[in-house]
């Protein structure tokens, strides 16, 4: 295996975990905030996350780099994602903690972090050997690869520059919402949004980078997009159903 192999994964998912410490998601107490609307961190750090992914994927893509079609994407199977989303959210929220967060907070010495990750584990072993009894389950309700703009059945520019919006609409309402909490904490009247404390620089930057994503095309190549769709299905979904 060449050391290229281990040491690239190795530095992103060291890069990624003190990015997550540095945002403060290593705290039950902030992540829980995003449940009790006290405090939005996790909303906006990985709505930033998604929208950077976005317009970073759609220009590159533009530019020759990327070729958007070549690009893996799991299947949908409604049923039993929605079944483990409820499972995944009603954890997350009794925790305070995902199976990503929780690892930052053990790998920074917090017991409440240990425990998560002791449990994730747990979790995982049990499901592991439980697996044949809910197999047909987890194969079921297939809806071949979803993406937004082929069940909006718009172009892919136009679902970034309405994403784009989504977004910016949703930090302004989140720091709304920030700050009306911390107003009464203090005992004081909820003041006008600071929107000198929102990074207009940046919202303006990926407002126009959207807004000429929308206007121009993206050409997928069907079977350079028909070949990924087969990757995609035997990487997440093996046949083995493990």
């Amino acid at each position: 295996m060449a050391m290229s192999n281990v040491l690239l994964p190795l530095s992103i998912g060291i890069a990624f975990g003190f990015t997550l410490e540095r945002a403060g998601l290593g705290n039950a107490k902030k992540l829980t905030g995003q449940f009790l609307l006290t405090d939005l961190t996790v909303f906006k750090v990985m709505f930033s996350a998604i929208l950077t992914a976005m317009v970073g994927l759609f220009w590159l893509s533009r530019l020759g780099w990327v070729d958007l079609a070549a690009i893996s994407i799991p299947e949908t199977y409604l049923r039993p994602q929605i079944a483990g989303g409820l499972i995944f959210g009603a954890g997350f929220a009794l925790a305070g903690l995902c199976p990503g967060t929780s690892c930052v907070a053990a790998a920074s010495g917090r017991g409440d972090g240990l425990a998560v990750v002791g449990g994730l584990f747990t979790g995982v072993l049990v499901a592991g050997l439980a697996f044949p009894l809910f197999l047909d389950f987890y194969d079921s309700d297939a809806r071949g690869a979803w993406t937004l703009p082929s069940l909006l059945n718009a172009p892919y520019g136009l679902v970034v520059l309405g994403i784009v919006l989504v977004a910016l609409m949703g930090f302004a309402a989140a720091e709304r919402i920030e700050r009306r909490q911390s107003s009464r904490e203090r005992g004081a009247a909820p003041g006008s949004l600071a929107l000198k404390r929102v990074p207009l620089a940046l919202a303006a930057c990926a407002l126009l980078l959207a807004g000429l994503a929308a206007a121009v095309r993206t050409p997928v190549d069907s079977a350079t997009a028909a070949a990924a769709q087969a990757h995609a299905k035997a990487l997440y979904k093996p046949a083995s159903g493990c």
